[in-house]
This record gives structure tokens, sequence and C-alpha cells, in this order.
């Protein structure tokens, strides 16, 4: 019998998912899983926002919510209030209205739909992204229509830290209407953020050289706790009236993993035009998934619209943060304990969920083989995957492969 799928290649595994399966597949009693990109309780536990499920409990019971689809640009008071989340209740761009909010599905959604909108009607073609980066951003822009694309250069695996003259010399050589993907706080996989006084040097560059920023935010209230404060670099850009698209998350904020809640802010300096960008804007989404879903953007909604039930998701946000910057500070105090070789400062001096650990992949390797400690190639650990029942094994095993396999 013939088929016409014959000839298809395997594609690569997502690593991410990958280390997940296998830490699932391993019935080793004292296996950690320090991979996935989700936030676990101190007992390593999912955990749904108590707000959230007040909020659930409430439309459940509400007979006036129904299941008809929404506008193919989502749900309005949703997208209103995640556009102010991110450039602010005194936002100057929103006041003249130059600030446009489409809901899309998740951060994931939103860079896929910038994506085609640029490459599509501006005719943009190359993009550049840190390095490293969070490994779908090549994937979504390539597959959105862009032909060409660069890493910047970001980490600086000697000193643990952003490389920011590097960075600056290649954003400068980078052509006009290059697309720079920036991470708008707590970057995926470093943890390691520019300061302010680093953001105005970005922003110069970029603006003298005509490129175009994409914020990434997937991370707003869990790099520092405070909304405001890690919304600085694009409120920065806004401010000096930099065009700018910024993609925004709620996977991890408010713990809607699977929901799929995003949103998609565009600002503009040229607000007789918002007609024409929001109408290319939905023949993209019309064309690819019609409409997005209702239920955890209505969630969302409901939380930000309400005074009371938004200083609930605060405090949330202020738990969250606060156990992930714990877990850095007991793991780094056991590695200095254990008097583990090298330099660790940098573990308790990133931020956000993950901690690029520099672990060379024979450590990381001998980490899963001899530990079931499973770990991304490149280093990479998720805090939350920590608690006080682990933490003492894990710094115990970090120290014995550091030992076994001293990086070169």
């Amino acid at each position: 019998m013939t088929s016409v799928f014959k000839d298809i290649e395997l594609g690569p595994p997502i690593e991410v998912f990958l280390r997940s399966k296998d830490f699932q597949d391993d019935s080793h009693e004292s296996k950690v899983n320090l991979t996935i990109g989700a936030y676990r309780t101190a007992e390593g536990k999912p955990w749904v926002l108590p707000v959230v499920r007040k909020v659930e409990s409430t439309l459940a019971q509400d007979e006036s919510q129904n299941h008809e689809y929404l506008p193919v640009l989502g749900l309005e008071s949703f997208s209103q209030a995640a556009t102010t989340m991110i450039l602010g209740e005194d936002s100057v761009a929103i006041k003249e209205g130059r600030a446009i909010g489409v809901q899309t599905l998740s951060g994931t959604g939103a860079l896929r739909v910038a994506a085609e909108f640029l490459a599509r009607n501006l005719h943009f073609n190359t993009f550049y992204y840190s390095k490293p980066t969070w490994e779908n951003h090549r994937l979504i822009f390539l597959n959105g229509g862009f032909k060409n694309n660069f890493e910047y250069r970001y980490w600086n695996p000697d000193s643990r830290g952003i490389d920011l003259n590097g960075m600056i010399e290649d954003l400068r050589n980078a052509p006009v209407n290059a697309v720079i993907i920036l991470h708008t706080c707590a970057h995926n996989p470093t943890g390691c953020d520019p300061t302010h006084a680093q953001w105005d040097k970005i922003a110069d560059v970029i603006e003298e050289k005509h490129l175009f920023p994409i914020f990434d935010t997937a991370y707003q209230g869990f790099a520092s706790g405070d909304l405001d404060y890690d919304a600085y670099a694009v409120r920065l850009f806004a401010s000096r009236n930099i065009e700018f698209i910024c993609t925004q998350s709620f996977a991890k904020n408010f713990g809607l993993y699977n929901e799929r809640v995003g949103n998609l802010v565009l600002i503009t300096n040229n607000t007789s035009k918002i007609p024409e960008i929001k109408s290319q804007l939905t023949l993209i989404i019309r064309g690819m998934y019609s409409n997005p879903p209702k239920h955890g953007a209505k969630i969302v909604s409901v939380v930000l619209n309400d005074n009371n039930l938004y200083t609930q998701w605060k405090d949330h946000i202020h738990t969250m943060s606060g156990r992930i910057k714990e877990m850095r500070t007991g793991l780094y105090d056991r590695l200095m304990k254990l008097e583990t070789p090298g330099t660790w400062q940098h573990i308790i001096n990133q931020i956000g969920m993950f901690s690029y650990t520099g672990l060379s992949e024979n450590q990381v390797q001998y980490l899963i083989k001899n530990y079931h400690i499973y770990l991304l190639r490149s280093g990479r650990i998720n805090m939350c995957g920590l608690n006080e029942q682990n933490l003492d094994y894990v710094a115990k095993a970090i120290n014995d492969a550091v030992t076994k396999w001293p990086s070169s």
C-alpha cells in the first residue's frame, strides 16, 4: 500500500517536554523535576490560585454566562485591563489612544500573530534573539514568515551576567527594521535582567538604529514580586514614543497554564492607521484560530477589574515570587556550606523562575543518570522544583557532579 506520507522525516524532540516525560517514567523515589516552567508549592504540587478558584466558582453559578464565540480580537474587558497592567494606569500612550490590545492564545500565540503581522504587512524579514533565549522564539518567527535570524550576545559565561557591550555592539550592527526580541523581565533562561540604566542604553541604540522591539512578557510579577517594577522596560520605551509590540502571557502569574490566556499590545505613533492595523490583525487571527477561548480570559478580566480581587491576586504573586527567592537562597547557602567548586553568587543575583546554573552538559547528564535530577542540557533549572524536602539532596548532587566533572 502506498502513502503520500512515506517521506516525512522525524522532527527533533522538544527537550523540555521530553525531560518531563523521562521524569514521569522514572520510578526512583528521590527523583526531582527542575525542567518545565510551572510554579510548584513547597510540597511540590501545582497551585491553583485561591482568587482563581473564587472567580471560577462565581462564574459557574452565574446563569448569564455562556459559551458563545468571542469576537476575533477577543474579550475587550480583558485586553483593556491587560494592556493597562503592562503600560500602567497613567500611561500616556493609552490616554493618547496609541495603544492597541488584542487577546491571543497566551504569549506564544501573541508572538506568532505579531510575527505574521510584521512579515506580511511591513515586510520585515530579519529578527534577532538573545543568546541564549527561550527555545521557541526562533521557530515562532520562522513559521511566521521571517527569513533571516541572528543571535545577539547576552549571557557572559565568565562573569555569569549580562554581556551588555556585546549586546549593544550586535544591535548596532543589525539592519534597519530588524525585529529585536527582548525579555521584559525574568529573562528565560538566564534569570539576568538589564538594570534600568542598561535598559536606557538598549533603548538608545534601538531608537538610533531604527530597530523594531518586541517585548516577550511571560513573567510580570514573577521577577521582583512588583507588577510595576517588572514592567519598567516596556514603560520606558512607551515613554520615549518608540513604536513596539509587547506580548503578554498569564500562564505563570495566574497559574492558568492550559487556558492559553494572552494579550498582544501594539504601540503606534500613527493613530489614524489603527483601524487598518486592527483589520489586518483580525484577518491573521481569523485564518489562524478564528477566535480565542473565553474561560481563562474572563477569569483574568474579573480579577483585574475588581479592586478587592486584584489585591488578593497581588498577594498570591508575592507568595510565589517570595518562595522562589527563598529557594535561591537555600540552594546557594547549601552549596557554600559544601564548599562546592566554582562561583555560585549568580544563583541569588538572578531573578524569576529560572536559574542558569552554569552546569556543563556532562554535569547535567551526571545529575540525570546518577541522581534522577532532571534539568535542561543548558543547565537551566526551575527554582520552583526545589523545596525543603529536596534542597539538601539537589545541593549534594550538584556538588558531586561539579567535583566529578570539573568545567573545562
